[in-house]
This record gives structure tokens, C-alpha cells and sequence, in this order.
């Protein structure tokens, strides 16, 4: 894929989880009546968000590893009462879609790549 379309990928599943997150902890399934303070797990995702937006590389490299907290804690509460389970179950499966399609894009502009690309060109 090129990293155009990695980039739209990250960046609409990003945005996805983040507003997944903030619904969840808030109004559909929180911890406590009236929200929690589970919220504040969207500030990564959201320190992450300008970087996977200016498609910065180096965001994407951080954020790949960041996103298995992300996984873990998806699976973890996929034994919550419903729906926090099927919401449990959505945030393990975008964090794994961002994390392939931030991994790809990691490996499809690699600064050896490019090169490489580019000296075939001419």
C-alpha cells in the first residue's frame, strides 16, 4: 500500500479509538456512574493524533508500541459485562489495525527505502 493511504488508515482508526474511548468511559460503559477518571487513557492517543496527522514518521514508530497497552487492555475487558465487553472487543480490534498499518507505514518510509526507490527511478 502506499503511505498515503497508511496514513488515512492510521489516522481515521486513530480517531476512531479515541472517540470509542471517550464514549465508553463517559456515557456507555463506565467504571463508575457518571464517568471515571478512565477518560484521561485517551491523552496518549491524543499526543499521538498531530504526529499520525502530519504523517511524521517518528509518531508512528513510538505510537506502535504505545497501541499494545491499548490491545491489552481491549482483551483484558473482554470479560466485562456487556457492552463494555463488545466495546472491549472494538478497541482490541482497531488497535490492531492501527498497529499493522503504523508498523507498514514505518517500513515503507524508511529513510534505506526511499533511497532505494529513488535510485531505480533514475
Amino acid at each position: 500500500m502506499k503511505p498515503k493511504t497508511l496514513s488515512l488508515i492510521a489516522s481515521a482508526t486513530l480517531i476512531t479509538l479515541i472517540a470509542l474511548c471517550l464514549a465508553w468511559e463517559i456515557f456507555l460503559a463506565p467504571l463508575r456512574p457518571g464517568g471515571s477518571w478512565m477518560t484521561l487513557k485517551v491523552l496518549p492517543l491524543m499526543a499521538a493524533l498531530f504526529g499520525i496527522l502530519r504523517g511524521t514518521r517518528y509518531t508512528y514508530q513510538w505510537s506502535s508500541m504505545m497501541i499494545l497497552l491499548y490491545l491489552t487492555e481491549g482483551v483484558v475487558r473482554t470479560n466485562d459485562a456487556a457492552p463494555g465487553n463488545l466495546l472491549a472487543l472494538a478497541e482490541a480490534v482497531l488497535s490492531v489495525v492501527f498497529f499493522i498499518v503504523v508498523v507498514l507505514y514505518s517500513r515503507n518510509t524508511a529513510p534505506s527505502r526511499l533511497a532505494g526507490a529513488s535510485s531505480k527511478e533514475a
